[in-house]
Parts: C-alpha cells; structure tokens; sequence
C-alpha cells in the first residue's frame, strides 16, 4: 500500500482541515451516543425503548432529506455546515444540562436525539456534496471519500473505547461534556477554510419542482436507483445490531459499559481496515463486484454472531462486520458521487443519506420490537438474512447496467475505451 496512493487527496488544504476537524469532532459524537444508550438501559432495561430513541434521532433524515438536498443545490454549502455543526454543539451541551436533572430524564433524551436527527438530516446532505468543493480534482475524489470513512471508523474505533473506560470511571456526564468540546475542533476547521471554487447555486423554479426532479433523475437511472435500494436495506437491517448492542454487553455477554466499547470498537477496526483499502485503490473499477461481496459478508457475520455467546468469539466476527459494512456503504457513495450529474449532486447525496440513515428508524423500531418478542440474538440473525438475500439480489442485477454506466465513464475520462467492458458498476 504506498503512501503516496493512500493520502492522494490531502494534497488539497481545505480538506486537510476538514478531515483533522472532523475526526476530533466524530469521537466525541460516538462517545455521546455510546453513553446515551448505556444510560438508557441502564434506567431502563428496555430494548424497546434503545429501538425508540434511535427511531426519534434518525426518522427526520426520512423526513426531511430531500428538502435538504435541495437546500445543498441551492445555498452556499460552506455556511450551511458551519450552521449545522454549530447547532449540534448546541444539542450536545442540551443534553449535559438534561442529564444532571434529577428525577424522569429518558423522554427528555428522546426529544433531544430527535433534535439532533433534524440537525442531522440537513448537515449529511450538504457536507457529502461540499466534498466536492473541497477537493475539487475528480481523480481524487474516491480517495477523498474513502480516507474521509477512514476518519470516521478511527473515530467509530476510539470513542466507544474511550466511552467506555470514561463511563466506568466517571459516569456518562463526562461523554457528553467532551462531545461538546469537540466540536469546536470541526467549526475551527471550517472557519479558517479559503480559496473555496465559486459555485453557482440553483436559484431558479420552486423547491418542489427541484426536489421532484432530483428524484426522478435518481430513480429513473437504474445504477443510482439499484445501488440507493441495497443500502436501504443494508442500513434497516444493520440497526437492529447497533441498537441491540448493550443487551448483548449486558445479557448474552455478561459484561458492563467496556464490553460495549470492545464490542463497537471491533466493529471500528474492521471498518477502519476496509476503509484504508478503499483509499488505497487507484481505480473505481471492480467497485460493484466489491459492493456485491462485501454485503453478503456483512450478512454472514450477523447471521454467526448472532449465535456468539463469548466475548473473544464475538469480537473478530464483528470486526469483520464492520470492514464489509464500510466497504459497501463507501464504495456505494463512491460510484454514485461519480455517476451522478454535479447540479444534481445534493439531491441525489440526500437520497444516500435517506437511504444510509433515513431508513436507520426503521430499524431501530423494528428490531428492538421484535427483540422484545424474540430476543436480540434470533432478531439480529434474521436481519443478517434479509442482508444476504438482498445482496445477491443486486448481484444478479449488476450485468444488466453495464451499458448504462460505460459512457458516463468514457465521457469524463475514467473508463479508456480500451476497458470499456470493465465497467466499475459491473465488475
């Protein structure tokens, strides 16, 4: 893996600054939300309340991302990050403040995580189409993407450790306290950011009208709409894991608050692996065989950790959950930040987002109700199921849009004539 392959895009000085920001920024927010569902059980012991307040942080990205993609086409996206940023250090400081409150504080929690889901439907939108702004050279957009994913599963990886050694030793409060302080490392960032290209945002015609051609663009092209489905499904299925994961700590695995952070930081090296391999790749092409095999896998790893009742069994197997999980979801917004049209890139970015996170509360509903009939383990292998069946279903799929991505290749100069045949969508 040379260097100089792995880290092409931090030649460009504006992302350089976003990705050190970002990175500080994502291990306070992993050890927010490490904290917020251990607290959570703790009070509680409810599954089904973990499914509720992932339902209420995440049902506005399914809501409200197309209203959000076109705001990303139509304002200056710089000034929109540093707005949605700054009112997400404004919920983490919320929640410290809730949190030393005696007495009923788990509907107060609840409201403050659909706060943040609204903050959130707006920033992922419009941070994924200012990437292309930060780094403005097209060959170094997918290393960008990737070494970005790279940033956040180094965060994935230390802030549930470091969660759960500081709930052991401090309680929660001091989580939320450090995510709080964090943020004002990605606002520094963001601030001290020039020489941004001049982009002319879409002015004309109504938001309506903007938001209903963005999705027709993005459910006519069958690539787009092919790749937007898979991880649709993917994302409803994997969150009935996440949200699970302190019955699993606490009740299948017989452990605290640090088996948590062992559990969710295997999945961050897994994740981080597969993230640094991504970047490390010089071509787009053989993506699509990768989406195809890295799903399934992720389907595989839930099925078999389902029936893990150890810790050190379950800790590989979850590090090999999160690599195959972040290389379909990257490779996934690497071929369709690639295919798809710049004046429609914020729409289509919002309907990544819908499908990454929007359908999350889905599943977070979904899989602590049925844990609550069926038990964690049986819900989170009937989810590796799902994921399985409907990789190889895209698999089956992928011949037949072959001739629909080769000239949108051959047009910006990715695909030489000479490969044509070897579409990144097919192989």
């Amino acid at each position: 893996m040379a260097i100089e392959s792995l880290g092409r895009a931090l030649v460009h000085r504006n992302y350089r600054l976003f990705l050190v920001g970002q990175g500080i920024s994502l291990i306070g927010t992993w050890m927010q939300q490490i904290a917020m569902s251990w607290l959570l059980y703790r009070l509680t012991a409810s599954p089904f309340l973990l499914g509720l307040i992932g339902f209420s942080s995440q049902i506005p990205n399914l809501i409200l991302s197309p209203l959000a993609g076109v705001a990303a086409d139509r304002r200056n996206r710089h000034r929109a990050v540093i707005i949605t940023q700054t009112l997400a250090m404004i919920q983490a400081i919320l929640v410290l403040v809730v949190v030393q409150e005696e007495g009923e504080i788990v509907w107060q929690l609840i409201g403050l995580g659909f706060f943040l889901g609204l903050i959130n439907a707006f920033d992922v939108p419009i941070r994924q189409s200012f990437l292309i702004e930060m780094v403005p050279d097209r060959e170094h957009l997918s290393n960008a993407i990737a070494l970005n994913s790279s940033i956040v599963n180094g965060a994935r990886l230390v802030g549930p450790s470091l969660a759960g050694l500081v709930i052991t030793l401090w309680g929660e409060s001091v989580c939320f306290l450090l995510n709080a302080i964090s943020y004002l490392a990605v606002l520094v960032a963001l601030l001290s950011m020039h020489d941004l290209p001049i982009r002319k945002p879409l002015r004309e015609g109504r938001i309506l009208d903007h938001m209903k051609e963005g999705m027709i663009y993005a459910f006519r092209f069958k690539p787009v709409r092919a790749l937007l489905v898979l991880l649709a499904v993917i994302s409803i299925m994997s969150m009935a894991t996440g949200v699970l994961m302190p019955v699993f700590a606490k009740d299948v695995l017989k452990g605290n608050a640090n088996t948590q952070g062992l559990l969710m930081g295997a999945m961050g090296v897994g994740a981080l692996a597969a993230a640094l391999y991504l970047a490390s790749r010089k071509s787009v092409l053989g993506l699509g065989r990768v989406i195809v095999v890295a799903a399934t896998c992720y389907g595989v790893a839930l099925v078999v950790f389902s029936f893990s009742s150890t810790l050190w069994f379950s800790l590989p197997i979850l590090v090999a959950s999160g690599g195959c999980m972040m290389l379909h979801m990257a490779a996934s917004n690497t071929l369709i930040q690639t295919i798809v049209e710049d004046d429609k890139r914020g729409r289509v970015m919002s309907l990544y987002s819908m499908a990454f996170l929007g359908v999350a509360p889905i599943g977070s509903l979904l899989g602590g109700t049925l844990a609550a009939q069926i038990g964690a383990p049986a819900t989170v292998r009937i989810s590796g199921l799902c994921c399985i069946i409907a990789a190889l279903l895209f698999g089956w799929q992928l011949p037949k849009m072959r001739n629909l991505v080769r000239p949108i290749y051959e047009q910006a100069g990715i695909l030489p004539k000479s490969v044509a045949s070897l579409t990144p969508i097919e192989n």
